[in-house]
């Protein structure tokens, strides 16, 4: 069984760029780090694979990458 870390984060504006939630999350250092994992192919939103690094990712959308899983949610 793989444990799946889920991270609820409150979106206070109307869209956060994929790399930038990733380090706001804590999932990546910086946002360098968020790019190269959205570089690698690593991450996928809504279940679909995500090669922006500047996605706008907005309340309702879910961004996965291996063991975490960030369920974006309106009103930060």
């Amino acid at each position: 069984m793989t444990f799946m870390q889920i991270v609820d984060f409150p979106l206070s504006a109307d869209y956060i760029e994929l790399h930038k939630l990733l380090k706001v999350a804590g999932v990546a250092d910086s946002g360098g780090g968020g790019k190269a994992l959205v570089a690698a192919g690593a991450v996928s939103v809504d279940g679909k694979p995500e090669s922006r690094k500047a996605a706008k990712i907005r309340a309702g959308q879910v961004v996965t990458l291996e063991g975490v899983e960030i369920r974006v949610l309106a009103g930060g």
